[in-house]
């Protein structure tokens, strides 16, 4: 009796972790397109400035981690120094910036699409620097996002979603979020890196560190001239506070969505972590089609399913590759 209650609690606690993902997130994705695309006050101005929307995220990330480390951790994380982030602060700036910047020029369906084929890079980094082999089922899982990607991406977009965009370019829209992947592989690494120097480094502790170099080199870049965007993002809020409350929302959703993927990763590992979240991608796509006016083909939606397929693939194949590692242990 007492293992069913257990297992009921382990059930209700995954669900609330879900639930909290997918609504943190795919709210915040909303609410990101919405500021790249909305028109605010009687001239129909736009909010031209996307990239403030990391170094607000990164004030507010910064203020939540720290809570949680005193609340938490006594006041100290106990893990890697302050000073060891600042590499990865720099590609974790940057890399954030060129996703939203895309949005710019291309739909967030196709940016969500876009982004999803974060095991490509990964792969012919692993293959080209380091020498690594993979198996035909991960080759194929790469072809059917790839594939799907690339499909998407030469379909034509309709004309009511080209109307939204501030500048349409295709090609330039890809291309930043392919860099952003770069960077973002580059960020990861370098975070496994620290978390194998430093073995007590919390989740908390390297949020605090990504976000305090974060907010150091977005607030130079933002407000280290006269002329930088920085001003002009706030003298945009100042004008047009139905802004300023939609950043505000869109950093509380990226606090809270990384609160609970720290939760489910504590709980229940990674790789139900990465389940959750690959699927938000593909419901983020459904629910902008339907809110933000952005009508998806039956072959845009033929590449969607391609890609999740893969997505799906990779994580029935980490599965079983974890199943496999389980076995193990128990004959040792």
């Amino acid at each position: 009796m007492e293992a069913h209650g257990s297992g009921l609690r382990r059930v209700l606690l995954l669900a609330f972790c879900v639930a909290g993902i997918w609504a943190a997130y795919i709210y915040q994705g909303f609410l990101q397109e919405t500021l790249s695309t909305k028109r605010f006050g009687p001239d129909g101005h736009r909010f031209a400035y996307l990239a403030f929307l990391n170094l607000a995220q990164n004030v507010v990330c910064l203020i939540w981690s720290y809570i949680m480390i005193r609340i938490w951790s006594g006041g100290s994380s106990g893990g890697a120094p302050l000073w060891a982030y600042w590499s990865a602060g720099i590609t974790n700036t940057i890399g954030p910036a060129m996703g939203i910047e895309a949005l710019k020029y291309i739909s967030y369906p196709a940016q969500v699409l876009a982004k999803s084929s974060k095991m490509i890079p990964v792969m012919l980094m692993g293959t080209l620097v380091y020498g690594i082999r993979y198996s035909f089922p991960e080759y194929l899982c790469s072809l059917l996002v790839a594939g799907g990607v690339s499909t998407f991406a030469l379909l034509k977009t309709s004309s009511k979603t080209l109307n939204k965009l501030v500048h349409p370019n295709a090609p330039l829209g890809y291309g930043l979020c392919f860099l952003n992947l770069a960077f973002d592989g580059f960020t990861n690494a370098t975070q496994d890196s620290l978390k194998a120097r430093y073995p007590k480094t919390s989740a908390w502790g390297i949020m605090l560190g990504m976000n305090f170099w974060g907010t150091i080199y977005n607030m130079m870049y933002m407000f280290g001239w006269s002329g930088g965007i920085g001003y002009e993002a706030i003298r945009f809020c100042k004008q047009h506070p139905e802004a300023a409350w939609d950043i505000f929302y869109y950093c509380c959703c990226g606090a809270v969505g990384q609160n609970f993927i720290f939760l489910t990763i504590s709980q229940f590992g990674s790789l139900v972590n990465t389940t959750i979240t690959t699927t938000r991608k593909f419901v983020s796509i459904v629910v902008s089609s339907l809110l933000s006016g952005n009508p998806l083909s039956n072959k845009q939606w033929g590449c969607v399913f391609m890609v999740f397929s893969g997505l799906s693939y990779q994580i029935y194949l980490k599965w079983q590759k974890l199943q496999r590692l389980q076995k193990k242990k128990k004959a040792i």
